[in-house]
């Protein structure tokens, strides 16, 4: 009998299992939750004419408060709004570490369903940090000084997926060529429309409305896996919740992949962390939304193999580092938070959930957190979100020490049904 196939002692079939575990629950764990949040906003942008960020720019005394706010979202859609809006120039680099240090990422439907006191003094206690390391940030002149200086240097500029796009003052175009608003702008050649791609155009469009059928399901899934307990899904086709959650997972992230690397370019919207004034129509809103969303579906999909296969090769065991006896625990759940992603975030919400962490690491973990809401960033501006992981990092571990040896109730278990 031949031996199966073996990878530093992972099977290609455990290889496999873990592959397809990942693309589903990365769609249903995460995408479908960013998808209604940057859904909402994108909404709001549209009905109020883009009034909203126009305020912000004017009002940048309020810009870290309405940072943690975002941030502050379950999930991590509201904080995945901001880090276009300091690409662009809208907001200072204080409003971004604002939002990622409120940020609870996904593990926040987890510890809210599961444990929803510890959930409210854990989030409450991050946004208060949040937002005085926020303004601090912005104080003391510790933003990342290239883009800083460059938004100064041309006023309003527009970046867009790291491209350079001309000052508007001086004559240049707001928005590059490539994503100009027309729809179908992608899908033309500079003399006529191919027959090709006018195929590709109507099918693009068709897998999008297909993504939100999905998305749709998919949260229904979420909803119902987070109200079970989180607990382990089988795959299944089924008419159940089994077979929804896995269908959704496995479709929403397919087509999640097709809009941002194949679609985009036929339908436009595709670059990541872009941020509009204004939407056309309420269609061109739900577009918006959902290339945004698939963006980040990318990345998390990445992350969460990234992770699951570094804990079966390497013998990975969060459990151990966070259970550590005394100040290490707050310390280890705050270093956890370097890591991007909620994968490894939720494990820890679990853990929690089960007793066995401090509550002093559930708050450390929650501020130092950036969930999903750093992939923009990374992809936008790799310096800006190193610096901005860091920064987080600090009053993660403030916090979290100051309350191993101050906070009055109990340590394990605090705030669990």
């Amino acid at each position: 009998m031949t031996a199966p196939l073996q990878f530093g002692g992972l099977s290609l079939a455990d290889a496999l299992d873990i592959f397809v575990f990942s693309v589903r629950d990365g769609f249903v764990q995460v995408s479908a939750f960013v998808a209604v949040t940057v859904l909402v906003f994108s909404y709001i942008q549209y009905r109020t004419g883009g009034r909203i960020v126009s305020y912000l720019e004017r009002n940048e005394r309020m810009q870290p408060l309405a940072g943690a706010l975002l941030g502050l979202t379950p999930g991590c859609g509201g904080a995945i709004i901001a880090m276009p809006l300091y690409i662009r120039g809208s907001v200072s680099f204080g409003t971004v570490i604002a939002a990622l240090a409120a940020t609870a990422g996904d593990s926040a439907f987890v510890i809210l369903a599961l444990a929803p006191e510890a959930a409210v003094y854990a989030y409450g206690l991050a946004f208060v940090a949040a937002v005085g390391f926020g303004y601090a940030i912005d104080a003391w002149g510790l933003g990342v000084g290239r883009v800083d200086r460059a938004v100064s240097r041309l006023g309003r500029p527009v970046t867009d997926g790291g491209f350079a796009t001309a000052n508007v003052a001086s004559g240049g175009p707001s928005v590059p060529h490539y994503e100009m608003d027309d729809a179908h702008s992608h899908a033309e050649s500079q003399s006529e429309e191919t027959a090709l791609a006018r195929v590709a155009t109507v099918f693009s469009h068709g897998v999008h409305v297909l993504w939100w059928a999905v998305a749709v399901a998919g949260l229904v899934a979420g909803v119902l896996y987070l109200a079970r307990g989180a607990p382990d899904v089988p795959l299944a086709f089924d008419a159940t919740f089994f077979g929804l959650f896995t269908v959704a997972g496995l479709v929403g992230t397919t087509a999640s992949f097709y809009l941002h690397f194949v679609g985009r370019k036929f339908i436009g919207e595709g670059a990541a962390g872009r941020v509009r004034d204004d939407f056309a129509s309420a269609y061109e809103t739900f577009q918006h939304a959902a290339m945004e969303t698939s963006m980040v579906t990318v990345w998390v999909i990445v992350a969460y193999l990234v992770y699951e296969y570094s804990v079966v090769l390497f013998g990975i065991d969060i459990a151990a580092l966070a259970a550590a006896a005394g100040v290490l625990a707050p310390v280890g759940g705050a270093l956890l938070g370097l890591i991007p992603g909620c994968a490894p975030q939720i494990v820890f919400a679990q853990l929690y959930a089960e007793g066995g962490l401090p509550f002093s690491a559930l708050t450390a973990n929650a501020i130092s957190q950036d969930g999903d809401a750093l992939f923009p960033l990374l992809a936008i501006d790799l310096k800006a979100a190193i610096v901005a992981t860091i920064y987080t990092t600090i009053p993660a571990l403030v916090v979290g020490v100051a309350l191993h040896f101050v906070w009055p109730y109990s340590q394990f278990g605090f705030g669990v049904l």
